[in-house]
């Protein structure tokens, strides 16, 4: 049923500062949230005597899951005020994480991660489209790459909520402590955002020329859309490898290092935050002056990362042990160089009524062709040969990304904010 909520047709400076603070602090929430599992997986896997490829498995269920709701929350984000929705998502997963403490099998483990998956699925529909309708396209980059930083900090975070608590705790109560600051901000967000009109900041004329359409041929447009196609395909063989090294990082360190569960977690996070955050704001920032005076940059930054971060990936897998966590931290960084300008890149190839449509179509398939299936993947090779080898994989899937995204390049649409945005 469509909500109440009246969009505000011109979004103010507070407003738009409002909505990116508050909807970061949230993902920031939603990639904890995500990373507790790899931190505690070690503890998971010998409380249910699990292979590699069963630990596998419970991400692969949280995206199916993440993925196939991920239509229907496009179709909603398009049509209803977004607002309620994304308060209503976090609200959602923060009962299920509270719920955790019910879990005493495997099977009601991958029950409870699947349903995780279908809130976490709607905000990240949800949140960046609404912020697209408060900033101007030239202005996206920026915007989401600040967004976007809550990736390697919230997922550090997750790292170490998992590690520490569950090491002292048990590994269910590292999800019940990261409820809590869910339904704080959805309350928050309830209070103080407001909702904008669509296609209010710098695109409106496209949103109108486009309403008409909305109903037919949504889909068929992306299909036939090269820019946005390269952005998400690209996107997807980079989260396929980002994935799988970071769902088994922790527990490459145990085994290969032998570290205790905590320094492993402890060690992850640490690289995670400070690798992630600086490639995720040097990445934005570079993008941003580069795509003052060349359009393509906003997929040359996600080519160039992609296919330079194999050499110091490839040290950390196979390397000797001295270089293993400098080859591991450079490989990060370099990686989340092009996290802000991808999210950026497939929100300017589409217009305005269609975003939630369109990032829904990026969800699925960066999750589908990404880490959905390669920490699986990863596992099953690791039960058949070694751990090092299913992480070698994900070598394969950097130089696939940096060809995708230099072909995009191609097909950038123009950035300045009084030029219609491509359909």
């Amino acid at each position: 049923m469509a909500s109440t909520t009246k969009p505000t047709r011109a979004p103010s400076v507070a407003g738009a500062t409002t909505a990116l603070v508050l909807l970061t602090a949230l993902n920031f929430v939603n990639y904890i949230d995500r990373y507790i599992l790899p931190g505690v997986q070690e503890q998971v896997k010998h409380e249910f005597h699990l292979s590699d490829e069963h630990i596998g498995r419970l991400t692969f269920w949280f995206m199916i899951a993440y993925m196939f709701t991920s239509p229907i929350t496009g179709w909603l984000g398009d049509r209803f005020p977004r607002k309620p929705m994304i308060v209503t998502a976090a609200l959602f997963w923060a009962a299920i994480n509270f719920l955790t403490a019910t879990v005493h099998s495997y099977d009601s483990l991958n029950l409870r991660h699947a349903a995780l998956g279908i809130g976490e699925a709607s905000f990240g529909i949800f949140a960046p489209s609404l912020l697209a309708d408060y900033y101007e396209p030239d202005q996206r980059n920026r915007v989401l790459t600040i967004f976007n930083v809550a990736i390697p900090v919230g997922a550090a975070l997750g790292y170490l909520v998992g590690g520490t608590v569950g090491e002292h705790y048990g590994w269910r109560m590292s999800f019940i402590v990261s409820a809590i600051p869910a339904a704080i901000l959805a309350i928050l967000i309830a209070i103080f955002l407001k909702e904008p009109a669509r296609g209010a900041s710098g695109d409106a004329a496209a949103s109108e020329h486009g309403k008409a359409k909305l109903e037919k041929g949504t889909i068929l447009s992306l299909l036939k859309n090269p820019a946005y196609l390269c952005s998400i395909l690209g996107y997807a063989a980079v989260t396929f490898s980002l994935g799988g090294i970071s769902w088994w990082m922790p527990s490459f360190l145990q085994r290969i290092d032998g570290r205790s569960q905590s320094s492993a977690a402890y060690i992850m996070g640490a690289i995670t935050v400070v690798a992630g955050l600086g490639g995720t704001i040097t990445g934005g920032t570079i993008a941003q002056r580069w795509s003052r005076t060349n359009s393509k940059a906003l997929y040359l930054v996600p080519a160039i990362s992609a296919a330079i971060a194999v050499p110091p990936a490839l040290l950390c897998f196979f390397g000797p042990h001295s270089l293993t966590l400098y080859g591991l931290g450079v490989a990060i960084f370099l990686i989340f160089l092009g996290t802000g300008p991808v999210n950026a890149a497939t929100l300017n190839a589409v217009r305005p009524e269609i975003r939630a449509t369109a990032m829904a179509g990026q969800l699925f398939i960066i999750h589908a062709l990404g880490d959905a299936i390669s920490p699986r993947i990863i596992g099953a090779v690791s039960d058949r040969s070694t751990l090092n080898l299913g992480l070698g994989s994900t070598l394969i899937t950097l130089l696939l990304a940096a060809v995708i995204f230099s072909i995009g390049s191609r097909y950038a649409p123009p950035l300045h904010s009084e030029e219609t945005v491509a359909a």
